[in-house]
């Protein structure tokens, strides 16, 4: 099945049916810094530059339409700040944390906000396990960790209402069957619009994990 955003003007197009000229400038400006400093370190793939609209714009815009939840959005191991620095690019009124454990990425990541005038990013030079407890409204990551092991260290970050936006690729369905009914969680895959094969686990983290070692002998 073709995705629905299968190239570059698609994607192109797609962005600017949905968000203001002030947005697509800045995504514009974003793209222009990415290009600028994968000369200097390797943010993204060469290949994955010469599809940049498609494969990391709005491949993380997409998320916005996945879920109504306001409040502060978590992106963690943002990498090269997808999603989250398209996230804060689209929503400038919103906190938005971006989360690497990479110094160069994230000295690079405050430059990126600075150059975009996004006020409520805040970048977080650390790895997930020793950052302090505190919720929020969204937690995205994309390709950041194996769904057990990232409820592991991330789900001190939600509550019942967090809502959970995680780009999977093709291992969505996967990781979701694998995780079977250790967690107890709420989530569904969606098809992704810019991957036929990719898939995006949405939902809730009910409560931490289930201890089935009490009836394992019975």
């Amino acid at each position: 099945m073709t995705p629905a955003l299968f190239d570059e003007v698609s994607a192109r197009v797609w962005l600017a049916e949905r968000f203001d000229a002030a947005a697509i400038a800045r995504l514009e400006h974003l793209v222009a810094l990415l290009r600028a400093e994968n000369q200097h370190q390797n943010l993204v793939s060469r290949v994955s530059l010469d599809q940049v609209w498609q494969r990391h714009i709005a491949d993380s815009a997409q998320l916005l339409g996945a879920s109504r939840a306001t409040g502060a959005w978590l992106d963690l191991g943002t990498g090269a700040g997808f999603p989250g620095l398209v996230i804060a690019a689209l929503q400038t009124d919103r906190p938005v944390v971006l989360v690497d454990s990479r110094r160069l990425r994230c000295e690079w990541l405050e430059r990126a906000a600075a150059a975009l005038a996004l006020p409520w990013v805040r970048i977080i030079h650390s790895r997930v396990e020793d950052m302090p407890d505190q919720t929020y409204a969204v937690i995205s990551a994309r390709a950041f960790a194996p769904l057990d092991r990232l409820l592991t260290l991330a789900s001190r970050f939600s509550t019942p209402q967090t809502v959970w936006l995680l780009p999977k690729g093709a291992k969505a369905r996967h990781e979701l069957s694998a995780l079977g009914e250790s967690w107890r969680t709420v989530f569904h895959v969606e098809q992704s619009l810019t991957d036929s094969a990719a898939g995006v686990l949405i939902g809730h983290v009910l409560g931490g994990p289930i201890d089935n070692s009490k009836g394992a002998h019975r």
